[in-house]
């Protein structure tokens, strides 16, 4: 039984744990007594020591030295305090009436209100909640079909998953190694594309089927002209100032994520006091809402900590490879399996979950495979975001089912009855938003170079283009050759046209130096040694019965040429 155990404890542990997840156990505490119970089990097998414990506490304090994870709390305290001083209502309402003549104007306004909610605050149950509060009563008001208002608020509100400065982003970044300025222009053009075929998608419904997505009638367009041009600027120009200052400082290198973070953070609270609803009740809550999401945050990452310690201390990082090694397609046979995967983990388990603990695994495979990070971030990020909108567990359904009305109520404006939102509306509404991810998501998929393109050229060095010049002092000067005719001289060899004559009295081979050549220039003794020909570099000593001399080497047309061809040498040493 113990070498069942021993032979086994990778795939053990790994099970153990879905069947902990799938249980309802708090994730954290999961994955602590996974991986501390299967951390002293392979210390009594003596599979492994106590040492692989006693590193613990330093890599729980690592995390406490974070960096890019301090941006997490400084995100969410922005958003909630936008959210919760009225932004999202000013901005609904405001777009309402400016996009309301046109037949979908509401559903635009919700699109464009969807993508800058999910720009300032990062969090989709935010914005589904906000959207559903506040626009699918006037939606349902004015005749819009259910389905249609469920599934574009729905699809909205996921945009927080994706669009920078997401929370996903930042804590994919951090788990995949990749800069989260990097991840967030990376995601720029996918997220506008998506924000684009929802548009489009209405833009059909209203040319096609008019009467599911009617536009406003007049005696509702309660501003016009320049009241209009006025309510729309005073609502819509700050938070989009804010989010390009903030956006523009990481995007330029200005500032870091972290650093952003906290100028979001304190223009958020500037704007609530301009309009004058900065509460003490309102950054309560904020702060309240912050707190209890960093501590889940870090109580998850503690136990992945934990978790990954073990995990890999058996070779588990070996195992997931290996099974990886075994799909057929390569490199597409490998996303194809880690975005199933993480699509159906995404119906059960929140995205931290999912960064902190299958992340880990997939990365090292992916580097291997020779994938872009990036590309790989943009992709689960993508993936996560359609699994919360897909029914029947898809979060932000039931984000919304939360605040739809269920029962028929009386309609304070219009007077008339209006019956409730049932649940088969919410999944029958989301299933061509669904496609349109699907869409997008395969489009990124197939062409890399949306989220490439837009990231800045790595330069790679190439030792084939390096022309390295070493040029010898004025003739007489401290370490110049006897040969040296000044600074800049050509090269010259003794008994070479053109040289100076060989010396007679020069020493033999063996002796002082070697006969009939000196060093054509004081670098040569530099590319000898760059070339690694020594016990030193590991050279290979004389063969028995040969002479302890080298034969004299040729004295390189090109100096310059040798040392390059020394440093290739030793670059590929290193690989």
């Amino acid at each position: 039984m113990s070498a069942f155990i021993i032979e086994n404890m990778a795939p053990l542990m790994f099970g153990t744990l879905m069947l902990f997840l799938l249980s309802g156990f708090p994730v954290a505490f999961a994955l602590m007594a996974n991986g501390l119970f299967f951390g002293f089990l392979g210390i009594e097998f003596g599979l492994l020591t106590p040492a692989l414990l006693q590193a613990l506490p330093e890599r729980v304090l690592g995390i406490m030295a974070n960096d890019t994870l301090l941006a997490i709390p400084f995100f969410t305290f922005m958003g909630i305090i936008l959210e919760r001083s009225g932004m999202a209502e000013d901005l609904l309402e405001s777009a309402g009436q400016l996009f309301g003549p046109i037949r979908g104007g509401i559903a635009y306004a919700v699109i464009f209100v969807g993508a800058l909610l999910a720009a300032t605050t990062g969090v989709v149950a935010a914005s589904v909640i906000s959207m559903g509060l506040i626009s699918l009563p006037v939606m349902m008001r004015y005749g819009y079909s259910r389905e249609v208002s469920a599934g574009v608020i729905c699809a909205s509100g996921t945009l927080a998953q994706i669009i920078p400065p997401s929370l996903v982003l930042i804590v994919l970044a951090d788990v995949l190694g990749v800069s989260v300025g990097d991840a967030y222009a990376g995601a720029i053009i996918p997220s506008l594309m998506l924000v684009a075929l929802l548009a489009l998608y209405i833009l059909f419904l209203s040319i096609f089927r008019p009467s599911a997505v009617p536009a406003l009638p007049p005696q509702a367009r309660t501003l016009k002209g320049a009241a209009l041009m006025k309510r729309v600027l005073v609502a819509m120009v700050p938070p989009v100032v804010l989010i390009f200052l903030v956006l523009g400082t990481i995007f330029i290198g200005l500032a870091t994520p972290t650093e952003g973070g906290a100028m979001g953070a304190v223009g958020a609270l500037a704007l609530a006091a301009i309009r004058r609803r900065l509460q003490f009740s309102v950054v309560r809550s904020a702060l309240e809402t912050t707190t209890k999401l960093s501590t889940f945050v870090l109580f998850i990452l503690i136990g992945s900590t934990v978790f990954a310690l073990t995990f890999r201390a058996v070779d588990g990082d070996l195992w997931v490879e290996h099974l990886f090694g075994l799909v057929p397609g390569g490199e597409i046979g490998f996303l194809l399996v880690v975005s199933a995967l993480v699509f159906v983990l995404g119906f059960f388990i929140d995205f931290f979950e999912i960064a902190f603990i299958l992340l880990p695994l997939f990365a090292p495979v992916a580097e291997k495979l020779g994938i872009d990070m990036v590309w790989f971030l943009v992709l689960i990020g993508m993936n996560m975001q359609t699994s919360f909108l897909t029914p029947p567990f898809g979060f932000a359904l039931f984000y919304l089912r939360s605040v739809a009305p269920v029962k028929a109520y009386q309609d304070a404006v219009s007077g008339k009855r209006i019956e409730g939102v049932k649940t088969g509306q919410i999944y029958r509404g989301v299933v061509a938003f669904i496609v349109l991810q699907v869409i997008a998501l395969a489009l990124v998929f197939m062409f890399p170079q949306l989220v490439s393109g837009n990231l800045d050229e790595k330069k790679k060095i190439d030792l084939d283009t390096i022309e390295i010049k070493i040029e010898s002092f004025d003739s007489g000067g401290y370490g110049s050759s006897p040969f040296d005719s000044g600074y800049g001289a050509p090269v010259q060899i003794p008994g070479q046209e053109g040289g100076p004559a060989s010396d007679e009295s020069a020493p033999p081979a063996g002796e002082s130096g070697i006969q009939g050549l000196e060093p054509a220039d004081p670098n040569q003794a530099i590319m000898d040694a760059l070339r690694g020909e020594g016990a030193s570099t590991g050279g290979e000593s004389p063969a028995q019965g040969e002479s302890a001399a080298s034969p004299p080497p040729e004295a390189p047309a090109d100096p310059n040429q040798a040392i390059m061809d020394a440093l290739r040498r030793e670059a590929e040493r290193e690989k």
